[in-house]
């Protein structure tokens, strides 16, 4: 049998290796927020027929010359761009000299399929708000139901401390590297980054609990067994069954960010990066954290630096 708890130093400092480059991210320069939270335009231009291929730095070249430098370019298909920038009403002079300006280069724009969606810096505000208290909403949930759910078992407090941890652990691995590309490439999130780290609580929480149920079953079957050794069994016997669960969930999330538009991509990003930080969490933290509490190992390592306490021989 694999000793999977007899490693657990190994499994929380890689996952400490992952998380700490992130934050020190979000310290640096934070995410880089879309104009979902921070207010501006969403502008959807089709071409009818592109005279040549759309490259979105040619496309940002001839926003700046317009005086939309900050606008963010991205292809969408062979005939459309989405542009991310400040304020654009529509039906504005400045709207249709950006029209004429891209028109000049691609051909005639097509009124009919462009959409132009804003948002103000209110409704931004707003957005950003909720989703916090969204991301709390759920984590008082889940600890009040897994508290409830494993009420029979000893100490059901600890197994809802555990899957919050490993949650929260997942919220931080995605957040963080999304930081990270933020700055180095750019990348935005916006309101659907929220509903992506919504479904990878959901899901880090739903695996973590099947991992935990057999901790309890094996508990009750296996009396007079070290915990640390029920843990450690319980954690094998679902191995397999975690990893073809997520596996199908990412190859499927592979081809969506492969072929699919280019308007889902952070998000599908963001489902893919957290459906798999949450299958190592919910094996290789989440139970393993049960056994750090049952050992009071945290209390045993900080008791180290008490002061006057003997140095070891």
């Amino acid at each position: 049998m694999f000793d999977i708890v007899g490693k657990r130093k190994w499994f929380f400092l890689f996952s400490a290796l992952v998380i700490i480059p992130g934050l020190i991210f979000i310290g640096l320069g934070g995410l880089k927020l879309g104009i979902d939270f921070t207010g501006g335009t969403i502008w959807q231009v089709k071409f009818q027929h592109p005279t040549q291929q759309i490259e979105p730095l040619v496309a940002k070249s001839v926003l700046a010359a317009n005086g939309y430098g900050d606008a963010q370019v991205q292809t969408a298909g062979n005939d459309s761009i989405i542009v991310r920038m400040k304020e654009l009403k529509e039906g504005s002079p400045e709207k249709a000299k950006l029209e004429a300006a891209l028109a000049q280069e691609y051909g005639p724009v097509d009124e009919q399929g462009s959409q132009l969606q804003t948002v103000g810096p209110t409704v931004g505000a707003t957005i950003s708000e909720r989703a916090v208290e969204a991301v709390a909403a759920a984590a008082v949930g889940i600890l009040l139901y897994i508290a409830y759910a494993f009420r029979h078992a000893q100490h059901p407090f600890r197994f809802g401390a555990c899957a919050i941890i490993a949650m929260l652990h997942d919220v931080l691995v995605v957040i963080g590297i999304f930081a990270i590309l933020g700055e180095i490439f750019h990348i935005e999130i916006d309101a659907l980054f929220v509903t992506a780290l919504l479904t990878v609580i959901g899901f880090s929480v739903h695996d973590t609990i099947v991992v935990f149920d057999r901790v309890r079953e094996n508990v009750i079957r296996r009396v007079g067994t070290d915990f640390a050794e029920v843990v450690n069994y319980s954690v094998v016997q679902t191995l397999v069954r975690s990893l073809n669960t997520s596996l199908t969930v990412v190859f499927t999330l592979l081809a969506l960010y492969l072929f699919g538009g280019e308007t889902i991509k952070t998000f599908v990003l963001a489902l893919l990066i957290g459906i798999i930080s949450g299958t190592y969490s919910s094996i290789f933290n989440a139970s393993l954290m049960l056994v750090v509490w049952e050992n009071r190992e945290l209390v045993t390592f900080f008791n180290r630096f008490r002061p006057g306490r003997p140095a070891a021989a």
